[in-house]
């Protein structure tokens, strides 16, 4: 099955507002207002195998269809320099550490496509103030998987450049500090699900769901039938951290 890539090049409308959380032209936060009031907002991580060319304008779609949803979206930007991974895990951090400030006390929902899963379920395990849940959507969840299969080209070789493999592979880091939920479609032709298996057998208290027939794209377009499983995702996780069930 081919995978369906509409979503990347369809038209969204622009965000509510945007700033700068640094100094460097890639540190940008956008923000896609929603309706819910004092509920966890969300902090959208996009994808492109950390290569420089892939930016946010991608996940522009998926930001605007959770506000519509009534969910506050925001969407960051990140450096994505090859072999300097530090500088993306700390462009996220500090990301995630101004949308909480500017959002209030009900805190964040990281959620994270492809690369952007990777850096989430890094954060994940940094125990980051005010992150109340991790979501990541079709994640590089296994980078010495990603290493050995030589996916899309070396991406995560380029990414790493000389840094240590454990240091960024989230199979390999501590326990995440909060509760992670990973989808993942059987059918992704671009990150193989079994990386995020690898990932939920290391950390077993991983809610991991797979879903049938989904490719890589399904997980961020909100005229997927993939979309209604993201929507539940992020409202269970709304709900565990304001002490539901």
């Amino acid at each position: 099955m081919a995978e369906d890539r509409s979503v990347l090049s369809r038209t969204a409308p622009p965000p509510d507002r945007a700033w700068a959380y640094d100094q460097h032209p890639d540190h940008v936060v956008e923000h896609y207002r929603g309706s819910r009031g004092q509920v966890p907002a969300l902090v959208l991580v996009h994808g492109g195998y950390w290569r420089p060319e892939y930016d946010r304008v991608h996940l522009r779609p998926m930001a605007a269809g959770l506000a519509v949803a009534g969910w506050d979206a925001y969407l960051i930007e990140y450096r994505r320099v090859p072999g300097l991974p530090g500088q993306a895990t700390r462009d996220v951090q500090a990301a995630i550490t101004s949308v909480i400030a500017e959002h209030g006390d009900a805190g964040v929902i990281l959620i994270g496509h492809s690369a952007g899963g990777h850096l989430a379920l890094h954060a994940a395990s940094e125990g980051i103030s005010g992150v109340v849940a991790v979501i990541a959507l079709g994640p590089v969840a296994d980078l010495g998987e990603a290493l050995e299969r030589d996916l899309d080209a070396g991406a995560a070789r380029a990414f790493l450049g000389q840094e240590r493999l454990d240091d960024y592979c989230p199979r390999l880091r501590t326990r995440p500090a909060v509760p992670v939920t990973i989808l993942h479609g059987d059918a992704d032709e671009l990150v193989p699900v079994d990386l995020s298996r690898a990932y939920a057998r290391t950390h077993p208290q991983t809610h991991l769901v797979e879903l049938a027939d989904a490719g890589h794209f399904a997980l961020i377009d909100p005229q997927s039938p993939a979309w209604a499983e993201v929507l539940t995702a992020i409202e269970n996780a709304a709900d565990l951290a304001n002490g539901g069930p």
